[in-house]
This record gives structure tokens, C-alpha cells and sequence, in this order.
């Protein structure tokens, strides 16, 4: 908001909160976060789930964390349970927490933060999940097809965005060094920056948007 209004994008006014859309108008806010490239849930203290957007749906589905009604593991008996339990807990005293929960092949980060309505309302909390890593990102295909990459470009800016030099790409592809820097000058030329460090940077700046081929691969 006051990026916005230091651009001059938007007019000095009111700040609304807590507003709700006129009866049978959409809530364009939910709609906004369900194209977020970062999984965001409401759910009740008790874990009942009450909004998920795709990404969360998707991670906690692949992860086996999502029960059949959209809840949470209730299962206070395993690590993740406990550990929710324990962050929601923390909810309910109105403080944040930075969580890890187990999943196969690594671990899923969230921000579990206290959400808190008007007088008389339940205090709900709000899961944050982590952003992907800058190489495997929703956003490097989307970023990719936004200024024409091929597949083997959208693979070398990829493996760049992990730090790789020349040589280590260059090996891990199976191809000539001179290959390799072929591809990086395309890169830049395609993307008018003026070098890797910029161009990795501006990848690592993106907007959390998700691409539409994330609600082609939904799990339901």
C-alpha cells in the first residue's frame, strides 16, 4: 500500500478493514490469494479447516498432511501433530510461530500467525507456507515463457539460480563450457539484463504468482 502510494499508483484515502463484498459479489481478495505462488489456509483452533487456497491444498495433499474433509491430522501422537497442536496453542495466546513439519524428502516450513476479529470473535489461525527456492519456483516456468526461454534456457537459468558456475553447469548438462555461455548471453539478451547477477536477481524478486498449469496439476 504505501509502495503504492510513493509511486503515485494510488490516491491517499481511507484504509478499509475487515470489509466485506456486497451480497453476492465475490471476494476478490480470496480470489487474489488463490493465485498465490505460496500456499496460504484459515482454519479453527482445533484444526477444521475454514479457507486454503491451490498451493497449500496441493503441498499439504503431496505430503499427505489433508485428510479427506480438508482438515488437518488431528493425530496428536506424531511429530506433526504435536507440533501443530503446539503452534496452535501458541495461536490462542495470540503469538507467532515458525514451524517445520516432515514430509517426504525434506520438510515444509510455515509461519502459523493469530488472526483476530472483532469483539466476541474466535481467534482463527492463518498458515503461511514458505516460498519455493528461487530454482524449482512456480514462478522460473512463468518467468521462462514470459520472455520466449526454450526448455534447455529455462533448465541453465534454473541450475544458475543455485549458485552453479559455468564449468558446474556445464557438466551437469553434459556439454561444452562454450555451450553453456552460449545459452547465459541468449539468457540476458533475452531478458535485457545486463548479466547473471541481475538476472538471477530478478528471478529471485518475482511476484508469488501462481502459473494456470498449477490448477492443471490440482490435486483434488
Amino acid at each position: 500500500m504505501d509502495a503504492l502510494l510513493e509511486t503515485g499508483f494510488l490516491e491517499e484515502g481511507p484504509r478499509v478493514r475487515g470489509g466485506k463484498p456486497a451480497a453476492g459479489a465475490p471476494d476478490l481478495m480470496a480470489l487474489v490469494v488463490d493465485e498465490l505462488a505460496c500456499g496460504v489456509m484459515v482454519l479453527t483452533l482445533e484444526g477444521k479447516t475454514l479457507d486454503i487456497n491451490q498451493v497449500a491444498r496441493r503441498e499439504l495433499s503431496r505430503a499427505g498432511l489433508l485428510e479427506a474433509g480438508g482438515n488437518l491430522p488431528s493425530d496428536s501422537s506424531s511429530d506433526n501433530g504435536k507440533t501443530l497442536l503446539c503452534a496452535l496453542a501458541r495461536v490462542a495466546e495470540g503469538k507467532r510461530s515458525l514451524i517445520n513439519l516432515a514430509v517426504e524428502g525434506g520438510s515444509l516450513s510455515l509461519a502459523v500467525v493469530p488472526l483476530k476479529g472483532g469483539p466476541g470473535t474466535p481467534t482463527r489461525a492463518a498458515l503461511v507456507f514458505a516460498r519455493a527456492t528461487i530454482h524449482d519456483s512456480l514462478m522460473l516456468g512463468f518467468f521462462a515463457r514470459s520472455y520466449g526461454l526454450t526448455v534447455t534456457e529455462e533448465h541453465v537459468l534454473g541450475i544458475l539460480c543455485q549458485g552453479c558456475p559455468t564449468p558446474a553447469i556445464a557438466a551437469q548438462m553434459n556439454v561444452a563450457v562454450s555451450t553453456v555461455r552460449t545459452h547465459v548471453r541468449s539468457l540476458c539478451a533475452k531478458t535485457r539484463s545486463s548479466g547473471v547477477r541481475e538476472l538471477v536477481s530478478r528471478v529471485a524478486m518475482l511476484p508469488p504468482v501462481a502459473p494456470a498449469e498449477l490448477y492443471d496439476d490440482q490435486v483434488h
